[in-house]
């Protein structure tokens, strides 16, 4: 196996295999998980990182939360803004009152594209700060104030 023998240079021709495939599949969000490409280019972890390096490097990919990499578009906007902003935008761009029903973490999960402990998390955050009254095991959450917008500029 001439990878295995001969490392150096490997991860660049890893980069430019996910730079193709990001090229030929428009709707890509985020890159193979890091134990994927271990395993479909039988490389070591070491050379993987290196691979994911050079995209994030020359601006194709970026790391998130969770060891994933997201696939960056030119002129497409990311949202970088804390998860528990986000989803207290909710309650505005949706239109929620004080003492309705507001979405599971499930539903909030597939929306933002995180794990469902992560949107969790976000929710304590929430309930801490009083925005939303806590739902529990079973119980559906509900808003308890509209949090106030802060002035951007």
């Amino acid at each position: 196996m001439s990878q295995q023998a001969n490392p150096r240079g490997t991860f660049l021709k890893i980069a430019d295999s996910m730079k193709r495939q990001i090229e030929g599949d428009p709707d890509m969000a985020e890159l193979p998980s890091l134990a994927e490409v271990m395993r479909d280019h039988k490389v070591s972890r070491g050379v993987a990182l290196r691979a994911f390096g050079v995209l994030r490097q020359e601006g194709v990919a970026e790391p998130v939360p969770g060891e994933r990499w997201r696939v960056v578009r030119a002129g497409a906007q990311v949202d970088r803004r804390p998860l528990d902003q986000r989803v207290a935008e909710i309650i505005a761009t949706e239109g929620l009152k004080a003492g309705e029903a507001f979405p599971s973490a499930s539903v909030l999960a597939k929306r933002f594209g995180v794990s469902r402990p992560t949107v969790t998390k976000a929710l304590e955050k929430l309930e801490a700060a009083g925005v939303l009254a806590g739902g529990g095991q079973g119980k559906v959450r509900t808003v308890r104030a509209v949090p106030a917008r802060e002035g951007r500029s």
